[in-house]
């Protein structure tokens, strides 16, 4: 009966051993950066997903269209890099460069109407988001994220095919 119960107690200790092994834990994974480049640009549309200020506020004038996000078209046209701000009230552009990894916009062209009160705001913002240091990742998903930061916020856009 003593062997008995020893022989039960090893296979019980064995099973719960290999049982232990084989469990794996679920950590999710930390963004992953990756390098930019202009072809990486381009790859995408980038639509604007979130943006905070500082105080962790989302910065309300950027989502008045939930319809229309903001969304960046990076392309090369007459052998100049162009990014595009869609869904503005005005239309507008820049030329951009990539050197090191870092993006710069030139001046943003915009034609001048007189938008109503809402486009007008979401402009002004607009202008304020795409300027700051830019950075790629891939988030969980392995969905390329392009995040734009400056002193006073963060925004992130979500990749979307072309």
């Amino acid at each position: 009966m003593k062997n008995m119960t020893k022989v039960m107690m090893v296979s019980v200790l064995a099973v719960g051993t290999l049982a232990a092994g084989c469990q794996t834990t679920s950590t999710p994974s930390a963004p992953v950066t990756q390098p930019i480049t202009s072809d990486a640009l381009q790859a995408y549309h980038w639509q604007l997903v979130d943006a905070k200020n500082t105080k962790g506020e989302t910065i309300t004038p950027l989502f008045f269209n939930p319809g229309e996000p903001l969304t960046l078209d990076f392309v090369t046209a007459n052998g100049s890099n162009i990014v595009t701000l869609m869904n503005t009230c005005n239309n507008m552009s820049a030329e951009y460069k990539v050197a090191n990894g870092e993006v710069t916009l030139g001046p943003v062209r915009s034609t001048r109407m007189a938008c109503p009160a809402p486009q007008a705001s979401f402009d002004s913002a607009v202008l304020a988001t795409v300027n700051g240091k830019y950075s790629m990742s891939k988030n969980a998903n392995n969905v390329p994220v392009l995040t734009i930061s400056n002193a006073n916020q963060v925004a992130n856009f979500k990749a979307v095919a072309k």
